[in-house]
């Protein structure tokens, strides 16, 4: 019986598997070393394309969309208490890419006539908590109005006085939100 030569290449390296009769028991071998070499290439593969996983005894410092965990886990406290209450709360907005925030600004400079204005609605990608994962956008305004009454029991705060909707955490060691910008004007 002759046996199929076979080429495998992993990353970086070729191995042939040259055609030649083999016994019943050599026929075993090579399939279980085969089988060996791709259990192997796919745990060296996998460990080398996967980043890092945290300590067991860590959290996530990040939610799988990029959101920060701490953030999620105050909103998640809030809509559960909103609820309980009977009021609606969702995320309408949460972390951006440099490239989504980008598009959001030139949107606002067209919708609101001039640079200046857009400034008041939204920051640069730069200085967006947005993009950093830091910030919530929430939603409907009944939910944003009730978190905005609520919010410093979970650590939320609004930041922004035209926008009932932004929040982001309670800086630590405070017990009260900061006075709210009146805009996003000052992040420009």
């Amino acid at each position: 019986m002759c046996w199929t030569p076979h080429v495998l290449e992993p990353e970086g390296m070729t191995l042939y598997v040259v055609p030649r009769r083999l016994t019943h028991r050599g026929r075993y071998a090579v399939v279980v070393g085969t089988a060996a070499l791709a259990v192997v290439a796919l745990f060296v593969v996998t460990q080398l394309s996967s980043p890092p996983s945290a300590d067991a005894g860590q959290k996530p410092t990040t939610t799988e969309d990029g959101v920060d965990a701490e953030l999620a886990a105050r909103f998640a406290a809030a809509q559960d208490a909103a609820s309980k209450d009977g009021v609606v709360l969702t995320i309408t907005s949460g972390r951006r890419s440099v490239a989504e925030q980008q598009r959001l600004v030139d949107e606002a400079v067209t919708k609101h006539g001039s640079a200046q204005e857009a400034h008041r609605w939204v920051l640069p990608p730069e200085s967006s908590p947005h993009v950093q994962g830091l910030a919530l956008d929430v939603g409907p305004t009944a939910g944003a109005l009730w978190l905005g009454q609520h919010g410093v029991e979970f650590g939320l705060c609004r930041t922004y006085a035209n926008e009932v909707w932004h929040f982001e955490k309670l800086p630590d060691g405070l017990t009260q939100c900061p006075q709210m910008h009146p805009d996003s004007s000052w992040g420009w």
